[in-house]
């Protein structure tokens, strides 16, 4: 079974402790809001939404897939981490067992974050995953975080 590792980072304008309550803590509840047209609902469907909790986000009707499932390996709220696994869902499509994430907000001296998202992905069966294939799916992520950092940046007051 290969598996392959791919980081990225980005920097905010947006406070570590903002954008982690935003998207991670709150996620549930901010990115069906701020993304109906992509994301219908995110429901906690095992646990309190900490370690060991299962959140399953559904998405719109007529996107490409219908549901994942991710498992909260690691809740660090003093710290800002957060690790998870995709542990179900069409998105996965036979190829890929599961996805391994890690995701770390780090404070700026100008106020603001850099945030390093870490993921491992792990085939299934014999396949060999194409890091350009997963490369789409990395780009959605990343334009999820700059919704929500932009709703952050104009909403000074939301999450402090």
């Amino acid at each position: 079974m290969a598996a392959i590792s791919l980081s990225q980072e980005f920097a905010s304008p947006v406070a570590a402790p903002r954008l982690f309550k935003a998207l991670i803590l709150d996620s549930h509840n901010l990115i069906p809001k701020l993304m109906p047209q992509a994301i219908k609902s995110i429901e906690i469907i095992h646990g309190d939404g900490g370690e060991g909790s299962i959140k399953q986000i559904n998405f719109a009707e007529g996107t490409r897939y219908k549901y994942m499932k991710n498992r909260i390996d690691i809740l660090d709220v003093e710290n800002l981490v957060c690790k998870y696994t995709l542990i179900e869902g069409d998105v996965l499509e036979d190829k890929i067992k599961s996805i391994a994430y890690e995701v770390r907000f780090e404070a700026s001296p100008n106020g603001g974050c850099t945030c390093k998202m870490m993921s491992e992905y792990q085939a299934a069966g014999d396949f060999e995953i194409n890091e350009e294939e997963i490369r789409g799916g990395k780009e959605r992520a990343m334009g999820m975080y700059k919704v929500v950092e932009a709703y952050l940046f104009e909403s000074p007051g939301a999450y402090e």
